[in-house]
Formats: structure tokens, C-alpha cells, sequence
């Protein structure tokens, strides 16, 4: 059901020779790029029009408009399950609770007498969230995309979700009933592609964004990429992602339905364990089975994810040979089950999220750990962030400096200019002194 990958012997090897021996996805954004080029462009060039024509070629709904009407997201918080929205409440609420201690104040340096530098943290005026709707609906990523933006103090916020058949072409309604929990009522019915198109150019119905965020398909992604420069983007999210960093104390089945619990996600989800402990793996493999079996989305997603070239147990000497390699892999999501976890924990340093110990799952984080799910896939954690309140943010730094300061550090910018060879540069402090350098 899932393969071996054994690195027990010899001496790992260092950086990406080490990488290219990991499990890892096939996601070939560049050659989805060249298709949602064409969809982007038609966007661009007739609106609400293209839109209504993709809702028909892709999601089999006819649309007579984009936008969601207000009275459908409160109708959505009205029929929802009350065990559900309970959920969501407590969701958002701790959700709120971590994000709020990441907003950054704005704070002076005074790098001299007269002269200062202020850093100020402005929000991005107006974003565009996407929220998945294809194999699973997901309001956990409503959450977890409108949270931040909203802590940040983004003043405009838009929705976007696929259409979907069953609802009469609006988004799923638990969506719906997110987003009217959040006080989020500017939605979308758009998917994929084409939600980014609308919200980077923009339509009739839709102004354009500053940024867009949120995880999605590789044709969300491929438009992210097609966008970058015009658009701020999160992340171009690809397969979801877990890895599992375990000895003889983890407990087989916590491992095995930890990894089950992503692959459920897609055919292309990553599930791998690493190791140094054989009976471990051994006794995972063997739990696999009748959990798997007993689960659902077996045929469809579960089995091709854990048997596809992406998911594997890495069998490795020592748990310091196993920290190499889950920071060369820099999993989306990384459990440590371990003896001492919290130690090993703090030793990461490429992983989206860790998850500390048999009772800090990943499904924990999922919904209602008040961490944030929108996290790097591919790799990216070795450069890159999960979404937080900072993704919303810009800093701007405010330079002031008086008379006396500015002449007393002249000179200095004088000499730089010149062996840069722009003399304008000095120049134009030279004009603020009647041409003379202060100091000289």
C-alpha cells in the first residue's frame, strides 16, 4: 500500500542530493501555466461574460450572475447545522486569538540625534480569498484566509468558491455560511483559473485586488503564477503534504491514521513517515490496512495518494539522521512523535507547521488549533511562511532627519555615489549645503 525508501547504512547526503532521494509529488505548474493563460486573458477581455460561459464548460452550472445575493448567505447561516456552526464559531474564535498577537506595532529607531527611521505596518486596501470546492468543501480554509486578512485590518475582502450544480450554481453553502459568520458578503461564484483572473484584472461586478490568497488546484496555482507581479500572492499551494517524524514510542495507529488523514485530501496528497525504528514501520503497514479499508474515499483518493511515488516510510539510523531528512523534505505538515518531542520540535527548521506529540494531530490544525492551514507545500518551507496576519501586511519604512543630521553623514553618502559612479546621487545633497560637503 505505500513504499520503502531505506537510508540506513550509509551517510546522508547533503542538501538537494538528499532532497531528490525524498517522495514528492509531480505538480508541473509551468505546463498548467500555458493552459490558464488563454482563460486569464479571456477574462480580462469580457468579464462577467467569460465567467458565465466558464460556470457551463467547467462546473455545468448556468449562471445569470456572479456575485452571491445577500439574501442566499444569510439563507446558508440560517439552514446551517447547529453543531456546525457551533464548530465554526469555536474555530474562528481561537483562530482570532493567535492572529491577533501577530499584528506588528509601529515602532522608531533614532539611528543618530535628528535622524529617525519609523517602520509602519499598512494592511493591503483590498483582497480576493479562494476557497477550494472541488473533491471537499472547505470552510475551515474560509477561516483561515478571512481571519487573518480581517486582523490585519484589510478594509476590503472578497470570497471566492466554485459553483456547484447541487446548489443551483452558487457556492456550497456551508461556504456560504462561513463567510456570513465572518461578516464577509462580497462572494463569488467562480472557481479555479478564473476566480483569480476576475479578482487580478477584475470585472463588471468585481473590482480588482491588491492580493490574492488561498489554497486551491494546480489551476489556481498556475494562475497565481501568471499574476505574480500584478497581484500579491500567498503561495502557489500544490499537493497537500504530511510527514511524520517517529520512533519506537509512537503509537502505530496514531501514525497510520495521521497519514490516512491526508491522503484523504487527493490522489496526489503526500503521506510519509520517517523513521529509525523498523518494528515501527512495520506495525504502521500493518495498521494501514483495516483502517484504510474501514475509512472512506478508498479507491479515488486514499490508496493512489499513500501508493503514489509521493508518499513512502523512510527508514533512516537515528533520529538526528530523520531530522536531516524531514528538513531536506520541508513537509506542509510535520508531526514529531517522539520521545522527548517537545526537544525535537524546537530543532526544526524547515516544516510549514510542527505538531508536537501524540495529541497534537494535524486534523488539530486543520480546524480548530487557532494555527493557520494555508501553509508552503513543494518544499517551499525552506523559504517560505504559512499565511498570518503578515501576509496582509506592508511595512513601510519613514525617514526623518533634521538639518544637522543629514550634514553630519554627507560625506559618507557623497563617497558612496561616486564609487557607484552616479555623482547626481551625492549631487542632490551637495544642492541642500551650496554645494560644499559638510565635514570635508
Amino acid at each position: 500500500m505505500i513504499s520503502r525508501i531505506d537510508l540506513r547504512g550509509d551517510a546522508l547526503p547533503e542538501g538537494g542530493a538528499l532532497r531528490d532521494l525524498l517522495p514528492r509529488a509531480e505538480f508541473d505548474v509551468e505546463a498548467a501555466l500555458e493552459k490558464v493563460r488563454p482563460i486569464c486573458e479571456d477574462v480580462h477581455h469580457r468579464g462577467t461574460a467569460a465567467l458565465i460561459e466558464y460556470a457551463q464548460k467547467f462546473d455545468g452550472v448556468e449562471l445569470s450572475q456572479v456575485r452571491v445575493p445577500a439574501e442566499a448567505l444569510a439563507a446558508a447561516l440560517e439552514q446551517l447545522d447547529p453543531a456546525v456552526r457551533a464548530a465554526l464559531e469555536e474555530s474562528i474564535r481561537r483562530a482570532r486569538i493567535v492572529h491577533r498577537n501577530q499584528r506588528r506595532t509601529e515602532h522608531t529607531t533614532q539611528v543618530v540625534p535628528g535622524g529617525t527611521v519609523t517602520e509602519k505596518w499598512v494592511p493591503v486596501e483590498r483582497v480576493g480569498l479562494y476557497a477550494p470546492g472541488g473533491r471537499s468543501v472547505y470552510p475551515s480554509s474560509v477561516v483561515m484566509n478571512v481571519v487573518p486578512a480581517q486582523e490585519a485590518g484589510v478594509e476590503s475582502i472578497a470570497l471566492a468558491s466554485p459553483p456547484q450544480k447541487e446548489f443551483g450554481g452558487l457556492p456550497h453553502p456551508t461556504i456560504l455560511a462561513a463567510c456570513a459568520l465572518l461578516g464577509v458578503d462580497e462572494v463569488y461564484a467562480a472557481g479555479g483559473a478564473v476566480a483569480v483572473a476576475m479578482f487580478a484584472y477584475g470585472t463588471e461586478d468585481c473590482p480588482p485586488v491588491n492580493m490574492v490568497t488561498g489554497p486551491g488546484n494546480i489551476w489556481v496555482a498556475a494562475a497565481k503564477r501568471y499574476f505574480t507581479g500584478k497581484i500579491g500572492i500567498d503561495t502557489e499551494a500544490g499537493p497537500t503534504e504530511i510527514a511524520v517524524l517517529a520512533d519506537s514510542t509512537a503509537d502505530p495507529v496514531h501514525v497510520a491514521a495521521d497519514l490516512i488523514s491526508q491522503a484523504e485530501h487527493d490522489p496526489l496528497a503526500a503521506a510519509v513517515l520517517v523513521t529509525d525504528s523498523a518494528e515501527l514501520a512495520a506495525a504502521v503497514e500493518k495498521e494501514l490496512e483495516p483502517q484504510v479499508a474501514a475509512t472512506k474515499h478508498v479507491e479515488d483518493r486514499i490508496k493512489p495518494a499513500l501508493a503514489g511515488k509521493q508518499s513512502a516510510i523512510v527508514l533512516v539510523d537515528s533520529l538526528e539522521d530523520g531530522l536531516k531528512v524531514v528538513d531536506a523534505y520541508g513537509a506542509e505538515h510535520l508531526e514529531i512523535q517522539t520521545a522527548d518531542a517537545a526537544a525535537w520540535a524546537a530543532r526544526v527548521r524547515n516544516a510549514g507547521a510542527v505538531f508536537v506529540g501524540p495529541w497534537a494531530p494535524v486534523s488539530l490544525g486543520d480546524y480548530c488549533a487557532g494555527s493557520n492551514h494555508v501553509l508552503p507545500t513543494g518544499g517551499c518551507a525552506c523559504h517560505s511562511s504559512g499565511l498570518s496576519v503578515q501576509s496582509f501586511l506592508r511595512g513601510i519604512h519613514i525617514v526623518d532627519y533634521t538639518r544637522d543630521a543629514l550634514a553630519e553623514v554627507t560625506h559618507h553618502v557623497v563617497t558612496l555615489a561616486e564609487a557607484e559612479d552616479l555623482p547626481a546621487h551625492g549631487a542632490a545633497l551637495k544642492a541642500r549645503f551650496g554645494w560644499k560637503v559638510p565635514n570635508q
